[in-house]
């Protein structure tokens, strides 16, 4: 529940920055252009993002015939979410990650790679596929497009006071370094509170992971074992398209120091520390 909040508050604190950038530039017209360029080209994401990032990494679809082992975990698993059995796909990629897509539940796919199935146990592949239909189960989808919406109405909110200025509530001019200033801070700010949007839906993921699997253990030891790989393993498919690094479990392309603060994904110790946390407190106990 508190990443729950925590997101809520995080949605409602990029909404009014949007607010103030616009209460900045002055004028309700500009604002409102802003708006709905940033939600025409979201809209298009939030309908088609799927069959993009799938066709993007190269995965290839399966099912009990072709892939009768891994299919049968995850139709165990969204029958344990309470969730339609979601489309199935394969990426042929050494490094081991898995993501998950799709606008809701009834239109959802999960793909893992195949370095996944190999660098994982059975009990750790599944709570990491449980992980991914906890993202389906909480439509974090849908909150990840409208923060998207968001963030991009504010760059393009601070592009136009970087070409055109701000005027005041009187329609006066606003000083040029304000409007600089508005322009470099302001997407910055939205970029930090969507990093943090992301980081919270990531935990809550965990949490949802391990109710649906029983095994927060496993998640945990598969985590550190992808985050091990990811070092060493490149993920050549990310590396191409690297927008689709921020739907991984683990974000192949991340980085320490001053990056962390710009990751889509929370510090891996502290996701394990977590769920370690709660299979000591035995509310899930381990599957085999």
């Amino acid at each position: 529940m508190f990443n729950f909040a925590k997101t809520a508050v995080l949605m409602a604190a990029i909404t009014a920055l949007f607010i103030i950038v616009g209460g900045m530039l002055g004028g309700e017209q500009g604002m409102l252009m802003a708006l709905l360029i940033a939600v025409g080209m979201n809209f298009f994401s939030y309908w088609f993002s799927d069959t993009m990032v799938l066709k993007m990494t190269n995965a290839q679809q399966v099912d009990e015939r072709s892939a009768p082992e891994f299919y049968g975990m995850v139709k165990e698993l969204a029958e344990r979410a309470g969730l339609p059995m979601p489309k199935v796909f394969l990426i042929d990629e050494a490094a081991p990650n898995a993501f998950a897509t799709g606008r809701n539940p009834e239109n959802a796919s999960v793909a893992a790679t195949t370095g996944i199935l190999k660098a994982l146990n059975r009990r750790e592949l599944r709570g990491v596929m449980a992980h991914e239909l906890a993202h389906v189960r909480h439509r974090d989808i849908l909150i990840s497009t409208i923060a998207a919406t968001m963030a991009g109405a504010i760059s393009a909110l601070a592009n136009f006071a970087m070409f055109f200025g701000g005027r005041d509530s009187d329609g006066r001019p606003h000083n040029p370094i304000a409007s600089i200033m508005v322009a470099i801070l302001a997407p910055l700010a939205a970029s930090l509170i969507q990093m943090s949007i992301s980081r919270a839906r990531e935990y809550e993921a965990d949490r949802g992971g391990a109710e649906i699997s029983s095994d927060p253990e496993a998640l945990a030891h598969a985590l550190e074992k992808i985050h091990a790989y990811a070092q060493a393993t490149p993920f050549d498919a990310v590396e191409r398209h690297p927008e689709t690094a921020q739907m991984m479990i683990l974000n192949p392309l991340s980085a320490g120091g001053l990056a962390q603060l710009f990751s889509t994904h929370p510090p891996t110790e502290e996701r394990v520390a977590r769920l370690l946390s709660m299979a000591r407190d035995g509310a899930y106990p381990g599957t085999e």
